[in-house]
């Protein structure tokens, strides 16, 4: 039954997670609400639910390092798995001027991070300060965007334009919003217990399995969105995408979840993971400033680099016991 509760919330997940998202944004254009808005919030951060409903579930059933892990692992993915697939698909440049803003507040976001993670604990306090940097972040890039017609801007429109029209009344799409929070939130109940019965049976420290599996599969969405821009030749889209999550994916997500629990840093996410974090970060930023062509043998180096990172988390090279 673990295995398949695991795959069950999976697939729970990626489905909800997309109903929500694809719902949220009709009916914000049926409202009337810009593009711009719709493409830098509904989109940009909406991705990130699964993420957001595991981790919080994870920190009520006294699982934080599974919460830790799912974060941590999760901006790993985004970029060395989502963006190496994309460049898989198609090889692409993103222009500096529309990923400078938000692969700058990337960077700050995860320096910060990390930094908090080496005090071994992030809490109440911290979660506070967390999520009113988001949100004066947030009320920043819309006031700008709003009174722009930059790239940036134009990139934040593209990546509400990317999920399409729902012709459907208002009623219906309402429907598929809330039947999707339900799935979301059942998908992330089945995925934390299966996850954590993983870990008890194999011996396997919870924040291993959030850094590998619950990981992988909450960014199930950015990897089906950035897959269909790719194909479609958005580089910009897969990549705002990208960069939305990461910042709230650390900021957005650590910020409620430290709210319920404290949030504990192991040894080995303090000394290993956060750092592998970083150089991920560090690796992608001249992509981004540059504009820079992602090849194929780009992306094939950054997709076997998460592999392996997947893999040492299970043969001790770098997920020994504590």
């Amino acid at each position: 039954m673990t295995y398949f509760f695991i795959i069950a919330g999976f697939a729970l997940l990626l489905l909800g997670g997309e109903a929500v998202v694809r719902g949220s944004v009709a009916l914000a254009q049926r409202l009337g609400v810009s593009p711009l808005i719709v493409g830098l919030t509904i989109v940009g951060f909406g991705t990130s639910l699964p993420e957001m409903v595991v981790s919080v579930n994870a920190a009520l059933v006294e699982s934080p390092g599974l919460a830790v892990g799912n974060v941590i692992g999760s901006n790993i993915a985004n970029i060395l798995l989502i963006l190496g697939v994309a460049a898989l698909i198609a090889p692409f440049s993103v222009r500096p001027a529309a990923a400078r803003r938000d692969a700058l507040a990337m960077s700050a976001v995860t320096l910060v991070y990390v930094g908090l993670g080496m005090t071994g604990y992030i809490v109440f306090w911290h979660g506070i300060l967390m999520l009113a940097v988001l949100l004066a972040y947030i009320g920043f890039t819309v006031w700008h965007d709003n009174n722009s017609n930059d790239v940036a801007a134009e990139m934040h429109r593209e990546e509400a334009e990317e999920m399409g029209v729902i012709h459907l009344r208002t009623i219906s799409i309402c429907g598929i919003i809330v039947t999707g929070l339900f799935a979301v939130v059942v998908g992330a109940e089945w995925l934390v217990n299966g996850a954590t019965n993983l870990a008890i049976a194999f011996g396997v420290p919870e924040e291993v399995i959030g850094l590998t599996i619950v990981a992988i599969g909450t960014s199930l969405p950015e990897l089906a969105t950035s897959i269909v821009a790719a194909y479609r030749g958005h580089s910009d889209v897969c990549v705002g995408n990208v960069l939305g999550s990461n910042v709230f994916n650390l900021f957005g997500i650590t910020g409620v979840t430290a709210l319920f629990v404290p949030l504990p840093f192991s040894d080995k996410i303090a000394s290993v993971d956060l750092w592998i974090l970083l150089a991920a970060t560090a690796i992608i930023l001249p992509f981004l400033l540059s504009g820079r062509t992602l090849t194929r043998i780009v992306g094939l180096v950054f997709v076997g680099g998460h592999v392996a990172f997947v893999g040492a988390q299970f043969t001790g090279i770098a997920g020994s016991m504590p």
